[in-house]
């Protein structure tokens, strides 16, 4: 193979060792290379891995988080595969500590929703093969991650992203809110560092569940009363559980909320998860899961690092791209009638909170048209930013969070 080659085009190859490599517990024999240019390829059962010692590209290939019994690990942008291509779990892109690193440090865990069921082990939903840990739920309850910033003895903000996002989104808006308040900004499930169950093990992720589960992961997280900011696609779910808890909403800050009927419609990007067995496939390739949903629907020019965050949870396990099928199967079977109840319940006099909505106007995925309108029907207030996009917060954060922090203010003193 690759000796082979080498032989032949005369490259200095200066040791050559067999040794047994280990994966998830399989032995493999082995061949390691060790060339002139301090250079080493490693081949197993399928392909080579090539590792250097020198600057440059080839340095961006690292050892992954993943342990076994050897305490090895694997590259998770290397070519050589683990598993069946779904089971792979606990890739790093990096050895060394890089901003997903970081914003977990500054985050917790807590469990919240029970498993359902029995606790079977989750098979992908392509080929019914057994998926790998990461997507095997091994407690009782899931687990979410969340970001806690602030005196807790301050007014509660509850900072809830969008899809796909994750609550990494608001790592510039935390900073602008948490001198005056007690700030909290989660994962939903299927997202970012939160468990992510696959649909028929525990939880299916429609509209209903989550908002049960953001009920419980309030319980969880001891808000008693707070201000609900909620962006994008998940203002439905939002709004249905506010509805039968007003009690501890002080106030609604929609930020690009689907509220007309022309929203219903799913953009391209998000639909296309949405198609039968075609969605699975196309949910597991991590720039169109990630990168082509967020940069397309605003005027976003992601940095390369934070592109990383959010394309972590796709590189490292199956099962995040499973989960985004699912959630955008059930937004498009559901959405249409949770605007329509999302609007009902904005518009009607029993609703009693103050509401406001921030709506970037270079949202490429929600005409703006007819919000006006809308905002004067549910006596809403209505900020509008020109350079913005559908992810506003990601687009500019400190600007969403000055904004976030008048909008609270204004409606205290009411």
């Amino acid at each position: 193979m690759f000796l082979a080659e080498c032989l032949k085009l005369s490259i200095p190859v200066v040791n050559v060792q067999f040794s047994a490599c280990n994966s998830r517990g399989i032995k493999r024999r082995c061949l390691s290379l060790e060339l002139q240019d301090r250079s080493s390829y490693a081949f197993g059962t399928k392909s080579a891995v090539r590792t250097s010692s020198r600057k440059g590209v080839w340095q961006q290939r690292t050892r992954a988080m993943y342990v076994d019994d050897d305490d090895e690990g694997y590259l998770v942008d290397a070519p050589v595969s683990q598993g069946d291509g779904f089971s792979f779990t606990g890739g790093k892109y990096s050895d060394e500590m890089g901003r997903a690193d970081e914003w977990y440090a500054r985050g917790k865990i807590v469990n919240a929703y029970p498993v359902e069921g029995r606790l079977e082990k989750a098979k992908d939903p392509l080929f019914g093969l057994a998926m790998g840990e990461a997507s095997q739920i091994s407690s009782d309850s899931f687990r979410w991650f969340y970001v806690e910033e602030g005196d807790r003895s301050k007014p509660s903000i509850l900072l809830v992203h969008g899809i796909p996002s994750q609550a990494y989104s608001f790592r510039k808006v935390i900073p602008e809110l948490s001198a005056d308040y007690h700030v909290v900004a989660f994962d939903w499930l299927g997202f970012g560092f939160s468990d992510k169950p696959q649909p028929k093990y525990g939880f299916n992720y429609t509209t209903a569940e989550y908002a049960v589960a953001l009920g419980l992961l309030v319980d969880a997280l001891g808000l008693k009363d707070f201000t609900l900011v909620v962006q994008g696609f998940f203002v439905p779910t939002a709004l249905q559980y506010a509805k039968a808890n007003e009690a501890r909403v002080n106030q609604l800050i929609l930020i690009n909320p689907p509220v007309k009927e022309q929203h219903a419609k799913l953009p391209s990007s998000l639909a296309a998860f949405s198609t039968f067995l075609l969605g699975d496939v196309f949910a597991q390739d991590p720039l169109k899961a990630s990168d082509r949903p967020l940069t397309e629907c605003g005027p976003y020019q992601l940095d390369e690092e934070d592109a990383m965050v959010y394309r972590r949870p796709y590189l490292t396990s199956g099962a995040s791209g499973f989960a985004l099928t699912a959630i955008s199967q059930a937004l498009k079977s559901e959405l249409q009638a949770s605007i329509r109840a999302s609007r009902e319940m904005l518009c009607s006099k029993e609703w009693r909170k103050p509401v406001s909505i921030i709506w970037g106007l270079k949202d490429r995925w929600l005409d703006f048209r007819g919000v006006e309108d809308f905002a004067k029907l549910a006596s809403a207030r209505l900020v509008q930013l020109p350079e913005v996009g559908h992810h506003a917060q990601e687009d500019f954060g400190e600007e969403v969070g000055k904004v976030l922090k008048t909008l609270i203010k204004q409606a205290s003193v009411v």
